[in-house]
């Protein structure tokens, strides 16, 4: 009889109804939904699916697959996940560090925890390595010829990232700590492994909400974007139809992401990693003689980490840190950064129309958030609505793939200034 009660007693149902698991069942049903997004609505399902089933099994009592105690305070406690015993010391750190007083609770001096499955993976967040490696196979995916054919459009590129520093601003207002708004603000660039990496250096307790954020954002582009571009232009503006690129050529792409990766990384080190991973992704794609690796990179590569980053992310997401005012601030910020960055380019795109004799269409400046390609779609998709005869695609892929460096640099920035 006294095996039988071990044996229910350990179970998962009976833990739902000790103190507190009752934020277990709230984020069980949240990551239901976000499944029910990416699989049913196809909201980027490649990353939201594995994020809603990290979310799952993290709330689920007992499962043990990822212990937020190992890295309390921001950091890895590499003791701690070699078998030590959690000491007096230790949580006396932790609390000078500010860590929640719940989080805490779950362990108590003399303690052993044993690393599960997601706490390995999520080294791979914690050390900036999953970023990295996705902006790899970014990179090897991406024509920067547009770009490059028409360098204007890496200032409609910088401009949208806009949205960055203003939601900075509004985060600051709202009592966020420096770190915490930069962190947010990242969210302004739409793009979420940039979001990811400078997170998971300036505020980690700020993941998971942060992930869902940008990812759910980036998804609903095509709803958020074309409201602010129309609201922002005139009709005759979006009618503008721009001249065919010239062709590019193939030594030009060939040292353009050499020159960039020497520049960004001498201009803001801190986003060295992140530069220096897309722009050799793009070099093996455009020098000819890696086919192989470029392969790899736009597929099991790229495959393989993205499942390893939304299983860690989503694991991020549990009930003491999700279910706060800070996650409802987070999502509404989002919104913020995303208008502004669309706004930005629009706006610039317009100003500098005031003194260019080829006119430039503002629309494709909402492509500078770098939401690769879905944010060009969007630019093509409205300038056809006011002249079927526009085709807008690859003269947005300028600001677009400048967007994605732009976040680089941006996050490089935001490091620099609150990752000390």
């Amino acid at each position: 009889m006294e095996a039988i009660t071990n044996f229910l007693t350990s179970t998962g149902f009976y833990m739902f109804t000790q103190e507190g698991n009752w934020k277990c069942l709230i984020m069980i049903a949240i990551s239901c939904l976000l499944l029910y997004l990416g699989i049913v609505r196809k909201f980027e399902p490649l990353l939201l699916v594995p994020i809603a089933v990290g979310m799952l099994v993290t709330n689920l009592p007992g499962a043990e697959m990822f212990h937020e105690i190992l890295f309390a305070g921001g950091h890895v406690h590499w003791d701690l996940f070699g078998g030590q015993p959690v000491t007096a010391e230790f949580l006396a750190e932790m609390e000078a560090l500010g860590v929640s007083e719940s989080l805490l609770a779950t362990v108590a001096v003399g303690d052993t925890i044993s690393a599960g499955l997601v706490d390995v993976l999520y080294l791979g967040i914690k050390l900036g390595i999953y970023p990295c490696l996705i902006f790899m196979g970014v990179g090897s995916m991406t024509d920067f010829g547009p770009l490059i054919a028409n360098p204007k459009s890496l200032l409609l590129g910088a401009a949208a990232q806009l949205g960055i520093f203003m939601t900075y601003v509004g985060c600051r207002l709202l009592g966020f700590t420096g770190a915490e708004a930069g962190s947010i603000g990242i969210i302004g660039g739409a793009d979420g492994p940039t979001a990811i990496f400078v997170t998971a250096m300036l505020a980690p307790a700020l993941l998971g909400p942060i992930a869902v954020s940008a990812y759910s954002y980036m998804a609903l582009v095509p709803v958020i974007q074309p409201p602010i571009m129309k609201a922002l232009t005139t009709e005759k503006e979006r009618q503008i139809t721009m001249k065919p690129l010239r062709e590019v050529s193939r030594r030009e792409k060939i040292l353009f992401p050499i020159v960039v990766t020497i520049f960004v990384a001498l201009l803001v080190p801190s986003a060295a990693p992140l530069i220096a991973c897309l722009m050799f992704g793009n070099l093996a794609k455009e020098c000819g003689v890696l086919d192989r690796l470029s392969k790899t990179m736009q597929n099991e590569l790229m495959n393989i980490v993205t499942i390893f980053l939304g299983l860690s992310v989503g694991a991020t997401a549990t009930g003491g840190t999700f279910l706060s005012l800070k996650t409802l601030a987070i999502l509404g910020m989002g919104v913020v950064a995303f208008s502004f960055g669309t706004a930005g380019g629009v706006l610039l795109a317009k100003f500098m129309n005031l003194f260019l004799k080829e006119k430039i269409n503002p629309l494709i400046g909402s492509a500078g958030v770098s939401a690769v390609p879905m944010a060009a779609r969007v630019s093509q998709k409205v300038g056809q609505e006011a002249n079927p005869g526009n085709f807008l695609l690859m003269h947005a892929m300028g600001p677009n793939v400048a967007g994605v460096i732009g976040s680089a640099i941006a996050a490089g920035v935001l490091i620099s200034l609150f990752g000390g």
